[in-house]
C-alpha cells in the first residue's frame, strides 16, 4: 500500500472514530433523549473501523445510535433560529445582520512571484470580517457557484448551533441559509468544513476562513495602564485609566502547505512542515522593512505595508489563530497591557500570550514611544516563514491597510474610526470592490 493511500485510510478511520465518539457523548448528555427505535446493526469494532469510508460514516453513526436505543434531538437553549422567526425577532428589538458569502476558488500570489491554488470566501483571504453586538441575529447565506469544482460549507464558531444540518455541504450551483443569535462576546472563527468534513483541512488551510467579532453588549472595559514615575526623589506608580475607545486591528494567523505546483500538500500538513506562515492571508504582508518580499508586486494591494498606530493611544488587536499550530503572540519592543477573551480579563502586563488552534485573544496595548515594533508569533520557524508584522508608532494617526482594520463597532465608545487603503490577499476584482466600499464609506 502506498503512503498516500495509507494516509487517506488513516484519515477516514479518524473521522469514523470521531463520529462514533460524538454519538456516545450525545447519548450521555442531557439534551438528547432515547426513542423506541431498535436495530440489529453491528457496532463498529477496532477490527472494522478502518474499513469505514466517508460515504458510510453517517450510516455507521446511525447504526451505533440505534443499537443503544436511538436518539431524538432537542435544541434546548440553542442559538439556532428558524428562518421564519427572524422577522419577529427583529420586530422585537434585535438587530439582524444579513450576511452573504460566496465560495470562490482562485489563484493568489505568494512570495517569489509564484501563485498557489486558493479557496476563498468572496475572493479574499481571510473572508470578510463580520462585526455584530452581543444579542444580535446573524442570518448567513453561503452561495456556491456552479463553476466551483467542489462543494463547500460554513461553520460559524460565534453561535451555539447544531452542525447538522446547518453546517452541511453546499454543492456547486446551490446555496444554504441559516440564522443564530450571537450570545457570547469574543473574536470567533468561521470556516469551511469541506464536504461533510471530508477535505476540511484542505479548504481551511487553502484560505476558507474569517472572523466574527461579537462586541459585548455593554461595551469593553476601561484599560488600566500601569507605569512608574518619580516624585520627590521616589519611584511611584503612575496608573492611567484609559477609555475603551481604541484604534482597532485584526490579525488572523494560519499556515500554507503547498507543493511546487501551488497545490495543497496534505503530507506536509501531517508533518507540520508548512511552506509559509500567513497573517491575514499573506506571509510578511505587513513587513516592508526587513523582508521586502512584496516590494515588486504588480498590484498595489499586494505590496507589503506596516500598521501605523498613534503614540500613547489605546490600541485593541483582535488576534485569531486560524491554523493548526500554536501562536505565541508577542510584540517585539513592547509588552501587552491586557489580554481579554470574551469579555473576561485573562492577564495584565504580560510579554507573550499563547493562542491555540481556533482560539482568540483580544490584545490591548499602548505604545509609549515613537518607533518600530513587530508583532510576531514567537515561534522562530513562524517568524522566518511570515509571522512578522511591523507596527509603526507615530505622533499622528495615518491610513492603515484595509485588511488589518475591522468594521467600526456599533457599540458607542468602542472604535476610533481610521482611514484605510486597499490591501489584501485577494483577486484584482475583489480589490476593486473593496476600493468601492471604502470610497462609499468615506463620503
Amino acid at each position: 500500500m502506498n503512503k498516500s493511500k495509507f494516509l487517506m485510510i488513516q484519515r477516514y478511520g479518524i473521522f469514523a472514530i470521531v463520529a462514533t465518539v460524538a454519538v456516545i457523548g450525545i447519548v450521555l448528555g442531557n439534551t438528547y433523549s432515547n426513542t423506541s427505535s431498535t436495530s440489529s446493526a453491528q457496532a463498529v469494532t477496532p477490527e472494522t473501523i478502518d474499513k469505514v469510508t466517508p460515504q458510510t460514516i453517517d450510516s455507521v453513526a446511525a447504526q451505533d445510535a440505534n443499537s443503544i436505543g436511538g436518539l431524538e434531538f432537542h435544541m434546548f437553549g440553542a442559538d439556532a433560529i428558524p428562518l421564519d422567526q427572524v422577522a419577529a425577532l427583529k420586530a422585537a428589538g434585535r438587530t439582524v445582520h444579513d450576511v452573504t458569502l460566496t465560495a470562490q476558488s482562485v489563484d493568489l500570489p505568494i512570495p517569489g512571484g509564484k501563485m498557489y491554488h486558493a479557496m476563498t470566501y468572496d475572493g479574499q483571504i481571510p473572508g470578510p470580517t463580520i462585526r455584530v453586538t452581543q444579542g444580535d441575529v446573524i442570518e448567513v447565506t453561503l452561495n456556491v457557484p456552479s463553476t466551483e469544482p467542489t462543494g463547500h460549507s460554513l461553520d460559524m464558531h460565534a453561535g451555539r448551533i447544531s452542525a447538522v444540518p446547518n453546517f452541511g455541504p453546499v454543492m456547486p450551483g446551490k446555496s444554504r441559509t441559516y440564522a443564530y443569535i450571537a450570545q457570547t462576546p469574543g473574536a470567533f472563527k468561521y470556516h469551511c468544513e469541506g464536504v461533510g468534513v471530508i477535505g476540511m483541512d484542505q479548504h481551511v488551510l487553502s484560505g476558507m476562513y474569517g472572523m466574527v467579532i461579537v462586541d459585548p453588549l455593554n461595551g469593553y472595559h476601561k484599560l488600566l495602564v500601569e507605569r512608574t514615575a518619580t516624585q520627590d526623589g521616589h519611584v511611584i506608580l503612575n496608573n492611567t485609566l484609559m477609555s475603551p475607545a481604541a484604534y482597532e486591528f485584526t490579525l488572523e494567523y494560519n499556515q500554507l502547505y503547498i507543493d511546487d505546483n501551488g497545490s495543497y500538500n496534505q503530507d506536509a500538513m501531517f508533518k507540520h512542515d508548512n511552506t509559509w506562515t500567513v497573517v491575514n492571508g499573506k506571509p510578511f504582508g505587513y513587513d516592508p522593512v526587513v523582508t521586502k518580499v512584496w516590494n515588486n508586486a504588480p498590484a498595489a494591494h499586494d505590496k507589503s505595508a506596516p500598521i501605523i498606530v498613534p503614540v500613547g493611544q489605546h490600541v485593541r488587536i483582535f488576534v485569531l489563530n486560524q491554523g493548526n499550530m500554536p501562536v505565541f503572540f508577542h510584540i517585539v519592543g513592547s509588552q501587552i497591557d491586557r489580554v481579554t477573551q470574551g469579555n473576561i480579563v485573562q492577564a495584565m502586563g504580560t510579554q507573550t500570550w499563547e493562542i491555540g488552534g481556533s482560539q482568540d485573544a483580544i490584545i490591548d496595548a499602548v505604545f509609549d514611544e515613537p518607533g518600530a515594533y513587530v508583532a510576531v508569533n514567537h515561534d522562530y520557524a513562524a517568524i522566518f516563514t511570515g509571522a512578522a508584522s511591523v507596527i509603526l508608532a507615530k505622533d499622528q494617526p495615518a491610513p492603515n491597510p484595509s485588511d488589518a482594520v475591522p468594521p467600526v463597532s456599533s457599540v458607542p465608545g468602542t472604535s476610533i474610526p481610521q482611514q484605510t487603503f486597499v490591501h489584501c490577499e485577494c483577486t484584482d476584482a475583489r480589490a476593486s470592490q473593496i476600493a468601492g466600499m471604502l470610497n462609499s464609506t468615506a463620503q
